[in-house]
């Protein structure tokens, strides 16, 4: 575990506990008042034991506690790596009904997982996991105390616990990405975006489930109607799972057709896998959105996928090709294309894959696009194909470039065939690490880009 890691665990771990013995302390001089019992709103009493005001508050408490304890039981993992779960809604109705304390100590306790209590949490890993929701819900709950209107008034209450939620959320969505991004070196915005997108919305909406949750709770004997919403709960916790699942079968379906054209020929079996990684890594290095690493993700095991319709004798081919078998060869990045057009999910993909080969002076194919005509994407992968392939085996060289090697002809032929952006970034990622860029010095050939353009304008610009 990395210093900045312990460092982090330790100061969220310590807020926490500090902010929520505070709060305490604080309510708790409010304590045995109409509205205030043990630091607590009286509204969360269960309403078992009107006449012993403190022992229904804790029911109540535990009540709520037990609640999240279910609901908590069944996370589900999200694909950057954070866990998901259901349990917002019952924190987010004990907010509403007892108010920042009982929302700060439902949240730490019955954040408890079967995981942890079976030993498969390190014990700082369960620390975190109880003080990244524990803050943030008892953040959520001061929140809902100050837009709390007048008892009665349900207009102010909905407002209320809307703002607390919304509070609640974006905390524990800042405490779980940073600690996400930390461990496995991914972007901070990268991990919150991606995983907003899938399930953000949804877990909005479960504020006014809570507080009509919290609604039926203070009925004569609503204790037992609030857990009909048990049904609610887990349909919006098997829908976070079939997002889950439905991307990865549809990752793992792209993965599969493109390991069925790399096993064609033997030399470039995990090929696009490979590709994908360091393409991957690339754009993370160069910041780019959610959206475009999830396009560089397909993109990268599809974009040899027009190889399918290029014949074995051509494809397998160990001498140099003929002029009339590299027309062929070249014509697979359009096939490819053509193939995944009609998928509407990859239309993000289809620049990547038909625009892999342009050269970034113009010279390759299949449109001879220069420098910024080709799309971005395009020239990561290109960077990442071109590495992979000369640091791997093939039939026109059998003994596969060193990394350093490699490197060295990125750096040649930056400018020329690689934007040297891109080679830069790459130059940046763990796939060189240890490796010495000699070419870093080299100056780069001047490609007159500007001149080739204008000729490119002149040519397309219509005679008299």
């Amino acid at each position: 575990m990395s210093r900045s890691l312990k460092l982090y665990i330790a100061g969220l771990v310590t807020l926490s506990v500090l902010a929520l013995s505070v709060t305490s302390f604080v309510f708790l001089r409010l304590a045995d008042t109409e509205t205030y019992q043990l630091g607590m709103r009286r509204d969360i009493g269960l309403g078992l034991f009107r006449d012993a005001g403190q022992l229904d508050v804790l029911a109540g408490a535990a009540f709520w506690t037990l609640v999240t304890l279910l609901a908590s039981s069944m996370p589900v993992r999200m694909p950057r790596g954070t866990l998901v779960s259901v349990s917002t809604a019952p924190i987010i109705a004990a907010m509403t009904l007892g108010g920042p304390v009982a929302a700060g100590w439902v949240a730490a306790i019955g954040s408890t997982e079967l995981r942890e209590v079976r030993g498969r949490v390190p014990w700082y890993g369960t620390l975190f996991n109880h003080a990244g929701i524990a803050l943030p819900a008892l953040l959520g709950g001061l929140a809902a105390e100050l837009f709390r209107g007048s008892p009665g008034d349900l207009a102010a209450s909905l407002a209320a616990t809307s703002a607390g939620a919304t509070i609640f959320f974006l905390a524990n969505v800042l405490a779980t990405a940073s600690i996400v991004s930390l461990r496995t070196g991914q972007q901070f915005r990268i991990v919150a975006v991606g995983d907003l997108k899938g399930f953000g919305v949804s877990l909005l909406a479960l504020a006014p489930l809570a507080w009509l949750m919290s609604r039926i709770y203070t009925l004569p004997g609503g204790w037992w109607a609030t857990l009909l919403f048990a049904l609610p709960l887990y349909t919006t916790r098997l829908s976070y799972q079939k997002f889950v699942e439905m991307r990865e079968m549809f990752t793992q379906t792209i993965g599969a057709l493109a390991e069925a054209v790399d096993k064609r020929d033997p030399y470039t079996s995990r090929h696009s896998q490979r590709v994908k990684q360091i393409a991957v890594d690339i754009g993370r290095t160069m910041n780019v959105n959610e959206a475009e690493l999830e396009a560089l993700e397909w993109g990268g095991l599809l974009h040899d996928v027009g190889k399918i319709g290029v014949p074995d004798n051509v494809l397998l081919k160990q001498e140099r090709l003929t002029r009339e078998e590299r027309m062929i060869m070249n014509a697979h990045p359009v096939l490819g294309a053509e193939i995944i057009a009609p998928v509407t999910k990859l239309a993000p993909e289809l620049p990547i894959i038909r625009h892999h080969h342009e050269w970034y002076n113009g010279s390759g194919y299949p449109d001879r696009l220069i420098g910024d005509e080709i799309p971005k994407l395009a020239r990561i992968l290109h960077v990442a194909d071109a590495f992979e392939a000369m640091t791997s085996a093939r039939p026109y060289r059998l003994t596969p470039l060193t990394g350093e090697e490699a490197l060295k002809e990125l750096r040649k032929f930056a400018g020329i065939q690689f934007d040297p952006a891109v080679v830069d970034a790459f130059v940046r990622t763990s796939w060189v690490d240890g490796v010495h860029d000699q070419a870093r010095m080299v100056e780069p050939r001047p490609i007159p880009l500007l001149a080739q353009a204008a000729g490119r304008m002149q040519q397309a610009a219509p005679r008299e």
